[in-house]
């Protein structure tokens, strides 16, 4: 089917065009994590050597974290899916506000800061649309490893008394198993002097993933994955050339694209260890799944409805509610959504509903009643997962689906609708 737009009518903001109930068919390639690839480059303030990253998604977030590093005077440089930055030029230890305000992961910084410089200026995290993310497990880590820590104006403030200005290795205990907090530390504690244990650390798979970069710069890390984890800081870190692990909420929204197509698509790489909650629930709502290594098969016919709880990991992930929301908007039954994680995550809701979906929300926990279609419509993402629910539910829907939104789609999907239309998909980028 081709779109055609009349010259009378102009687009002043970017949108996507998709023209539904088409089938799809083919593989589809998963990028690297973008949630992982952010505080690996954040890493590269660890040292004074260059480091390489393959595998790096090229999108906006990519794009302001390189921005960030190169205001603090590390030289970074972008070759198709690899970056190399080089920190011997590390000058400065308070990255713009106007940078960081924009993107959340920039306060990543503040722990790999401290650690080099024993010195660092960050603003608050912004860039998010979804809920509050508070940084008090952060500051309390940063504390906990003699870190004079001050917040004032939305500015956090620390400093590393003492000759030398080096960090000192502590007991950690996170209330919650916070993934920022624990990558934050994870890298201060890398520099220290002494040994640090962190309890009731994240178990997610970028946990994992920085835990590998950090062993390959020269660090001593063990326990990564479980909830304790243990640093013995070293007095430098070396460079690296390190590949990031394929992107989990990509390749769940890829497999959901599948599904709520009711077609058959191969999903690859993934790492299906990374998955398993969204594969029993895809499996549960009727899914056949054929994995072969790093590859997932999908085919889905008639999809039954389904409970889930978001959940930190190895649970449901909460990127993966909202594009899970618009499958079983279209399945038999009706399922329960609980939402766990962030208390401002159903607002793609009534966009779904704009669409025909029978939903109804009460506090954190959306009933979706399953509907034999969709209908096109038009609709706004409100921030990046909703705004991939979107795509996924105008995949699916008779007629033609306008989304807005596209500046947080492009924070984490690279070449979204490129990929989908290379599998049968009709999708087109106007404005």
């Amino acid at each position: 089917m081709t779109l055609t737009v009349a010259p009378s009518q102009q687009i002043l903001t970017p949108q996507l065009e998709i023209a539904g109930n088409r089938r799809l068919s083919g593989n589809l390639r998963v990028s690297g994590a973008k949630n992982s690839a952010l505080v690996l480059m954040a890493a590269s303030l660890l040292t004074e050597d260059q480091l390489r990253l393959r595998n790096v998604p090229p999108l906006t977030d990519i794009q302001g974290m390189g921005d960030i590093l190169d205001s603090l005077g590390v030289k970074v440089r972008r070759n198709d899916e690899s970056l190399e930055m080089h920190g011997s030029g590390l000058n400065q230890s308070a990255p713009p506000y106007e940078l960081v305000n924009s993107l959340r992961a920039s306060f990543f910084c503040i722990g790999p800061l401290l650690a080099r410089l024993g010195i660092a200026r960050v603003p608050l995290p912004g860039g998010c649309q979804i809920g509050t993310r508070p940084v008090v497990e952060h500051v309390k880590g940063l504390k906990a490893l003699g870190a004079q820590v001050t917040i004032d104006h939305g500015v956090v403030s620390a400093v590393v008394p003492g000759r030398g200005h080096r960090l000192k290795g502590g007991r950690i205990h996170l209330d919650c198993p916070s993934v920022g907090a624990t990558e934050t530390l994870m890298m201060a504690a890398a520099l220290a002097e002494g040994e640090t244990v962190i309890e009731n650390a994240a178990l997610e798979p970028e946990v994992v993933d920085l835990a590998g970069l950090l062993l390959a710069m020269g660090a001593k890390v063990r326990g990564a994955g479980t909830p304790t984890i243990t640093i013995v800081g070293v007095e430098r870190l070396h460079g690296a050339d390190y590949a990031v692990i394929p992107d989990r909420i990509e390749a769940g929204t890829f497999l959901l694209a599948a599904a709520i197509t009711r077609s058959t698509l191969t999903v690859g790489p993934v790492i299906t260890d990374h998955l398993g909650a969204v594969l029993t629930k895809l499996e549960e709502a009727g899914c056949k799944l054929a994995i072969d290594g790093t590859q997932v098969t999908i085919s889905a016919e008639e999809i039954r409805s389904v409970d889930l709880r978001t959940q930190p990991f190895p649970g449901f992930p909460t990127d993966l509610q909202a594009p899970f929301m618009s499958l079983l908007a279209t399945a038999k039954g009706t399922s329960v959504i609980s939402e766990n994680i962030f208390e401002n995550r159903l607002q793609h809701v009534a966009e779904l509903q704009r669409m025909g979906a029978a939903i109804r929300v009460q506090g954190s926990t959306a009933f979706v009643e399953g509907v034999s279609s969709l209908s096109g419509a038009p609709v706004q993402g409100s921030d990046l997962r909703a705004s991939a629910a979107m795509v996924l539910a105008g995949l699916a829907a008779e007629g033609i689906t306008t989304v807005q939104g596209l500046e947080y789609l492009d924070r984490g999907y690279a070449d979204f609708e490129g990929k989908l239309n290379r599998v049968g998909a009709a999708i087109r980028r106007v404005g």
